[in-house]
């Protein structure tokens, strides 16, 4: 059974940070790409940041590149979303979810290619 647990959502003011954590139990951490989607009240679900499995490459979506950084520990199953200097605009619910495909080269931001999901953890950035 595959099992991803976000944790380090939040109430933060604009201009404030957060860090953003998300577990993976039941599969090979370390082979997998993982990514950051969120989905604000009433929108549909966006990409937010993906990082590759090997010799990680980062990827981001332009509303948050230069704010937000993605991580990964493998040693602790564990990938990370750094956000700093939040807008009101990043309020939204944040999914971690892992790839698929194991050890592949291409890294998407398409959500159908993501076959396991966190149940989510609320970000909300108040003025």
């Amino acid at each position: 059974q595959v099992q991803l647990v976000e944790s380090g959502g939040g109430l933060v003011q604009a201009g404030g940070s957060l860090r953003l954590s998300c577990v993976v139990s039941g599969r090979a951490f370390s082979n997998y790409a993982m990514a950051w989607f969120r989905q604000a009240p009433g929108k549909e679900r966006e990409f937010v940041s993906a990082i590759s499995w090997r010799a990680p490459n980062s990827y981001y979506a332009d509303s948050v590149k230069g704010r937000f950084t993605i991580s990964r520990d493998n040693a602790k199953n564990t990938v990370y979303l750094q956000m700093n200097s939040l807008k009101l605009e990043d309020t939204a619910v944040y999914s971690c979810a892992i790839d698929g495909t194991p050890n592949t080269t291409i890294v998407t931001t398409d959500s159908r290619k993501y076959d396991y999901w966190g149940q989510g953890t609320q970000v909300t950035v108040s003025s």
